[in-house]
């Protein structure tokens, strides 16, 4: 299946991958899949390994931008990477097929590693991000602490898939909080859209038609923007407490603006050097100490510059 997706998408013709020309000593090629779309963090997340790799004459890093959500097309462009890349890192969601496709790059001497959200018992080299079950964790005290203590409110749950591992952890961690010390707030029923704006805008449009009292937002993913569009719409944004993550460009306004309260960071700067310097080392079998990126808390008053 995996190999016929990968002749389809042009990759193989003949059977086989195509070989790059051998590379020099002094050049190290390295890929990054990550998935197309709205997404400002990977976005940002592309910018930041360009940044790096352009300081970085020994490194030659191409970065795809491919369909996310279809682990069939991520498996096919891993399988045609065999031959092309030394050391591969990706975001993609928890699926066989992508698992199957690891472990086929890693038999065959490929470094892999995971960003943002992990894929696990897979050879994998590292996972390049924060603990994404702690960041629930924290979005969800943060939520119970910013409601009036004790009275019943209602929380909407916002998700680009939970076939990501890193969105379903922060949902566990969020949820789990909620009933360990908020058990006044009641969570409404997720709603996943594909970190996509125009999705968030209609699904939250959607929820607060039926639920007019709804009291806070908690979107795990992207596609914030959607979510802010229809609070302001309605003259909600100072009266429902809303926590997202990734401190974007777009997300700092919004913090400006008192329509988000808090942006829980993950830092793509860290992310991109790191993973640059972790497939380096591997490949080229040098020792490396990962550095990894440190979970942080945004509000207004503490915005990065970066």
């Amino acid at each position: 299946m995996v190999l016929q997706t990968a002749r389809r998408l042009g990759y193989i013709s003949d059977g086989s991958v195509p070989k790059i020309p051998a590379q020099t000593a002094a050049t190290l090629q390295l890929a990054f899949l990550l998935p197309a779309g709205t997404n400002a963090f990977i976005n940002a997340l592309h910018q930041q390994i360009e940044t790096h790799a352009a300081t970085r004459p020994d490194l030659s890093v191409k970065i795809s931008h491919i369909e996310g959500f279809n682990p069939q097309t991520v498996a096919a462009h891993l399988v045609a990477l065999k031959d092309q890349a030394a050391g591969v890192g990706l975001i993609a969601q928890d699926h066989r097929l992508v698992r199957e496709a690891i472990r086929s790059l890693a038999q065959s001497g490929n470094q892999v590693l995971t960003l943002a959200t992990d894929i696990q018992s897979v050879p994998r080299l590292a996972y390049v991000g924060i603990d994404n079950r702690q960041s629930g964790r924290l979005a969800g005290q943060l939520m119970g602490r910013l409601l009036p203590k004790n009275q019943p409110a209602k929380a909407a749950l916002f998700a680009g898939s939970l076939a990501y591992r890193g969105h379903e952890e922060r949902e566990m961690g969020f949820s789990h909080i909620l009933r360990e010390e908020f058990p006044h707030i009641q969570i409404l029923e997720l709603r996943e859209i594909m970190d996509d704006r125009q999705r968030a805008l209609a699904q939250t449009s959607a929820l607060l038609n039926q639920h007019p009292d709804l009291a806070a937002i908690y979107n795990v993913g992207g596609g914030t923007s959607g979510n802010a569009t229809e609070l302001r719409a309605r003259g909600l944004e100072h009266r429902v407490v809303f926590v997202c993550h990734e401190a974007t460009e777009t997300n700092k306004a919004l913090l400006l603006d008192g329509t988000v309260d808090a942006v829980i960071d993950q830092n793509p700067h860290v992310e991109a050097r790191e993973a640059l310097n972790l497939l380096t080392a591997a490949a080229r079998g040098q020792p490396y100490t990962y550095v990894p990126p440190r979970l942080q808390l945004v509000l207004r008053e503490n915005l990065p510059d970066e």
